[in-house]
């Protein structure tokens, strides 16, 4: 399947994936029957403002990687760009302070922390290499940094997995404690959840700058051995065509 092919059904299914996921996660949040136990006064207040900025960074993110858009509505490709920086540096400054104070384990607290100063410095750094025209590095940042964005679909997947999996550790090696079972799950389907997306994508660029590389350094090499050879064989033409002149004539 060509690039081309690829891109005419990715951009939907995303949208349709990003749509489902947002109706599915985000009320309970705003009824107040989330299961996420408050850590400090202003937990859950930051942790609403997260989840809220972050529903409408994510929906950002579906308008700035569809092809088509971007190409043919490049003003909307800009003003989507600028909903997403101004919603995501906000989310990911309270992500750093609720994900330093998540009930679920020093292991999970870690990985947040991370996470959310991933995220504020590729926005960052994207922002300001599309301010200053280096279209080729604010792509790659900023794509980065839809991969953070779009991680917590995947962290959502991981944990009912490894739940299910690891359950023979819950007796064998947690001595059926409950509390380190859940951290232990928490912490690892936090880490998978974007280590695994992140590194696909950074693995994707530099296989397309290798690829890109490769292919401008073959033309540069083959141009000019083609040049040389058509040289080569005008001026062959040339002597050749003057010999038979000499064998006709007589004279050089």
């Amino acid at each position: 399947m060509t690039y081309a092919q690829l891109s005419r059904w990715w951009p939907p299914a995303l949208a349709v994936l990003v749509v489902a996921f947002l109706t599915y996660s985000l009320p309970p949040y705003f009824v107040g029957s989330t299961r996420v136990p408050a850590t400090f006064p202003l937990y859950y207040p930051l942790l609403v403002g997260h989840v809220l900025l972050g529903g409408v960074a994510m929906a950002a993110v579906v308008v700035q990687l569809w092809p088509r858009l971007r190409a043919r509505r490049p003003t909307l490709h800009r003003h989507a760009g600028r909903i997403y920086v101004a919603t995501t540096i906000p989310a990911a400054l309270s992500a750093l302070v609720i994900g330093a104070a998540t009930p679920f384990g020093p292991a999970l607290a870690v990985s947040n922390v991370l996470l959310a100063a991933l995220w504020l410095w590729f926005t960052a750094a994207g922002f300001c290499a599309g301010r200053q025209g280096r279209v080729a590095d604010h792509r790659r940042h900023m794509l980065r940094s839809a991969t953070l964005a779009l991680s917590i679909i995947t962290n959502r997947i991981w944990g009912p997995v490894l739940f299910r999996v690891g359950d023979p550790l819950y007796h064998n090696l947690f001595d059926g404690n409950g509390q380190h079972y859940l951290w232990f799950v928490a912490g690892l389907g936090g880490w998978l959840g974007w280590t695994v997306p992140l590194a696909l994508v950074q693995w994707w660029l530099y296989r397309r700058a290798f690829t890109t590389s490769s292919s401008i350094r073959q033309l540069t090499e083959t141009r000019p051995g083609r040049l040389r050879t058509r040289i080569g064989q005008r001026r062959r033409g040339r002597y050749d065509n003057g010999i038979q002149r000499q064998n006709r004539t007589g004279h050089p």
